[in-house]
């Protein structure tokens, strides 16, 4: 019943309340983000959603367009910022996606949407995730953020899909807030945003 008739009514409402709110915080990100990372301010990058539709995700960006001799971008730790440390511990980089939920694109909670070359890697259990729109936030923040391994984030995402309820959605904006306040699980032990996708790193088991 919330799956099929509240959920996305419930999204609608949230998104459009948090961008009146906080419309102000918006501005000055949007003025911080242009000066101290320059632009655009907005991080635009296609996703894959509900049933694999692509769609374009917004987020502030978060790191500088610094390029080496030959004209290649630097590795994502030389051109992360002090600031941009700041907008993805706080995850306020990701308000933008507000936007994305009002469209349509995602939910308030759902699995988060990953980059579109990972489709063709995943098995018939990790594609599951997409049965659902992506989220601002999913269980697999909520239990550890990027510093989960691909086996749990995956676990956790099929885990969602297959008890999608309105107490559980609760629940996990909740931890979600608790783990955002705690900076905890921004990055992950090998980098410091999430480390590649790569199956054959795996242990073979289904992954979350």
């Amino acid at each position: 019943m919330y799956r099929k008739f509240f959920k996305r009514p419930l999204d609608i409402f949230c998104a459009l309340v948090s961008l009146i709110v906080f419309s102000w915080l918006f501005l000055i990100l949007a003025i911080l983000v242009r000066v101290k990372l320059g632009s655009p301010i907005i991080f635009k990058q296609k996703r894959p959603g509900k049933d694999e539709k692509i769609f374009t995700m917004y987020k502030f960006r978060t790191m500088t367009n610094e390029k080496d001799e030959n004209g290649e971008l630097l590795p994502d730790a030389d051109r992360l910022t002090k600031f941009g440390k700041f907008l993805r511990s706080t995850s306020l980089d990701e308000l933008p996606e507000l936007w994305n939920i009002l469209k349509g694109d995602m939910s308030i909670v759902g699995p988060r949407p990953l980059l579109v070359e990972y489709l063709q890697l995943y098995n018939e259990h990790q594609k599951r995730r997409h049965d659902v729109r992506p989220g601002l936030t999913g269980l697999a923040q909520a239990n550890g953020r990027n510093a989960t391994s691909w086996d749990e984030r995956f676990n956790y995402d099929i885990n969602y899909v297959d008890n999608l309820d309105f107490v559980g959605d609760m629940k996990i904006v909740f931890l979600t807030i608790s783990k955002v306040l705690k900076r905890d699980g921004v990055s992950s032990d090998t980098s410091v945003t999430m480390e590649k996708f790569a199956p054959e790193k795996e242990t073979g088991n289904e992954e979350t």
